[in-house]
């Protein structure tokens, strides 16, 4: 349960080794945060973070979680759960794939599509229904910008996030009167180890900008946060250009 100044007290973060997640978990632990469970695949990576956030005083677990084994998300996340009321779920899991490639290679192309949209649809309606039978709780989803309108340069990646952001934008009003916030966060071009040596795009930030905003968001009880937040008003505009134009502008 949150504590009486309304920090969460617990974490799971699925997608354990995420920039933007271990950075939020830093800015939860420093809230008093105390127990954070980071799922993944295991890994040096998973085992690395985990034990640099217990240097900062979390008691900090791990746990199997492969977004492509959608049949497991059940059982792995039920033990989760079962050892104890989660405040905040936050859903960092992503592959932003290789648009050349993954148009020559179909098969490439629905990798990105189970590990972005399907496999978030299960471990979603999974933690969903764990937190509405807690009767409280936060679900947090990274989508990101790149959903709200195809471009020529990511359709793939984008049509991904937009099924995801659809998604959770219903589960948030499913979920309505029962306690459980749904969070969807738009973030623009973040700078991680998977974006390095792309071309930087404009409105750019990084995994502590996007952290700041999930903090504030939850604070706030937000349903839907872009980061940086003048997004919003730039794909309010760009969300209306002919399609002819949209193909012609450096976005």
């Amino acid at each position: 349960m949150k504590d009486a100044f309304g920090a969460p007290q617990s974490l799971l973060v699925l997608g354990g080794t995420s920039e933007i997640a271990l950075a939020t978990a830093r800015r939860l632990i420093a809230l008093r945060t105390r127990r954070v469970w980071l799922a993944g695949r295991p890994s040096p990576a998973l085992e690395s973070a985990a034990a640099e956030l217990r240097g900062r005083g979390a008691d900090v677990r791990t746990v199997d979680f492969d977004a492509l084994d959608s049949a497991s998300h059940e059982v792995a996340l039920g033990k989760v759960f079962a050892e104890g009321d989660i405040d905040v779920v936050l859903m960092a899991f992503g592959v932003l794939g290789d648009q050349a490639r993954d148009e020559e290679e179909p098969m490439a192309a629905v990798r990105v599509a189970q590990t972005n949209y399907t496999g978030a649809v299960s471990a979603g309606l999974v933690c969903a229904g764990a937190l509405q039978a807690q009767g409280h709780g936060s679900l947090v989803v990274l989508s990101s910008v790149a959903g709200e309108r195809a471009r020529r340069a990511d359709f793939i990646y984008g049509s991904s996030k937009a099924g995801l952001d659809a998604f959770a934008q219903g589960l948030g009003d499913a979920l309505q009167g029962t306690g459980v916030q749904v969070l969807v966060v738009r973030p623009g071009f973040v700078r991680t180890r998977h974006t390095a040596g792309r071309p930087e795009q404009p409105f750019a930030t990084g995994p502590e900008e996007v952290a700041e905003a999930v903090v504030t968001g939850l604070r706030r009880r937000s349903e839907t946060v872009w980061v940086p937040g003048s997004l919003r008003v730039v794909m309010a505009a760009l969300r209306h250009v002919p399609r002819p134009l949209f193909r012609r502008l450096p976005v």
